[in-house]
């Protein structure tokens, strides 16, 4: 991660939205990265609405993770648009962005593999470095796990989204879809980013330490990555 934000990086989760909000809007809706920018778009709506309710006990904290947490995203999008390789855990969304072969649901749930199980547990250990902030404060962990509410409502809008057109196809392709989706939880990466985070929070002063966690979580990311684009039948339409 940056430790200087580039100019005119978002600040707000106002400003997220319409930075993902001009992503989309520069994407082909059946672009791998799209069906991806758009279910975060969707949660990003959710949570500025949630910080306005007052949803969380400490909306400035949640907020400036949000921040950093997106930042990670816009960093691989900068990257791609440069003609730069994003970093290895966005490769089976970036590299596989093309193939109509994949659903959007794969690459929506391949972009949030990648950016909860690798990027969520960098931006934790960073927002409580900058705010001077223990994760093991109660409030930090509490408003963590509320966040989970909002993004297991889109997870389940995802799930809907392509439950009846799986009904449509031959019962060998339909299992073998379902069984891919099925690979990836949003309470489940959530729960493993934040014991990430502990780790890392544990190992801030051992870059060595620090860089094998680093590894191995990476390699996990990529793995379950490539599985979840992995082409089974073209989607309908």
């Amino acid at each position: 991660m940056k430790d200087t934000p580039p100019p005119n990086a978002p600040q707000a989760v106002q400003e997220l939205i319409d930075r993902m909000e001009a992503v989309q809007g520069g994407l082909d809706p059946r672009d791998g990265v799209a069906c991806f920018n758009r279910m975060y778009l969707s949660v990003t709506r959710l949570l500025g609405g949630s910080l306005a309710e007052g949803f969380f006990a400490d909306d400035a904290f949640t907020e400036r993770l949000a921040v950093v947490f997106a930042g990670l995203y816009f960093d691989a999008v900068d990257a791609d648009l440069a003609g730069i390789r994003p970093h290895p855990v966005w490769t089976p969304v970036f590299g596989g962005r093309g193939d109509r072969r994949v659903w959007p649901a794969q690459f929506a749930l391949a972009g949030m593999n990648a950016h909860i199980a690798h990027d969520l547990a960098l931006a934790v250990v960073a927002t409580c470095e900058e705010r001077k902030r223990s994760p093991y404060v109660r409030s930090v962990h509490a408003d963590y796990l509320k966040v989970n509410e909002l993004l297991e409502r889109v997870e389940a809008e995802i799930r809907e989204a392509y439950e009846p057109p799986l009904l449509r196809l031959a019962t060998k392709d339909a299992e073998a879809l379902e069984h891919i989706l099925s690979t990836f939880s949003v309470a489940r990466a959530r729960d493993a980013a934040w014991a990430t985070a502990l780790t890392l929070w544990a190992q801030r002063d051992d870059p060595i330490l620090r860089r094998a966690t680093l590894s191995m979580v990476s390699a996990a990311v990529v793995m379950i990555g490539r599985l979840l684009v992995t082409p089974i039948v073209p989607p309908p339409g």
